[in-house]
């Protein structure tokens, strides 16, 4: 599915990126997102339509049960790449400690459901380089990483067979 052209995405954005969204975002967008795929039997994720996103299927570190996130991702090369930025909130988002507990996974992507994936976070000496790409996708991304005064952690997602 095509993305939304830059100047759109830009803006977007800078949506995200103000303290309204931050308030509201993690409030609205999950259960618009679960509306959504109901809607259209998990062929379609709202963000989806801006730009590259994925249904995350990991295991729970602590529960063990199976886990969904809907989750916008960056394709590079034959890997993606997503981000546990949890809307520059201060504390990392569960998805992230269910990948560092148990890095197989698996993803709903372009069609594809269950597709099994690795996760390894991406090593200190190559996030300069990820952000490069990130940004590249969506515009002043890395804002959320000084706002939430964290290092957000940044997965590579390699296809597994």
């Amino acid at each position: 599915m095509p993305t939304a052209p830059r100047p759109i995405r830009v803006a977007i954005a800078w949506v995200s990126r103000t303290r309204w969204f931050r308030r509201v975002g993690p409030k609205v967008m999950p259960p618009l997102e679960r509306v959504l795929s109901c809607l259209t039997g998990g062929r379609l994720v709202a963000s989806g339509l801006i730009m590259p996103s994925l249904v995350l299927h990991t295991v729970g570190a602590k529960t063990g049960k199976r886990r969904s996130n809907e989750l916008m991702c960056v394709p590079d090369g034959e890997t993606l790449l997503i981000t546990g930025s949890n809307f520059a909130g201060a504390k990392h988002p569960g998805w992230t400690y269910n990948l560092l507990a148990n890095p197989q996974a698996e993803i709903d992507y372009r069609g594809r459901k269950n597709t099994p994936v690795g996760a390894t976070l991406v090593p200190d000496d190559e996030r300069e380089a990820a952000w490069v790409t990130l940004q590249r996708q969506w515009p002043n991304y890395r804002r959320y990483e000084i706002d939430s005064g964290r290092k957000l952690r940044i997965f590579r997602l390699t296809r597994s067979s």
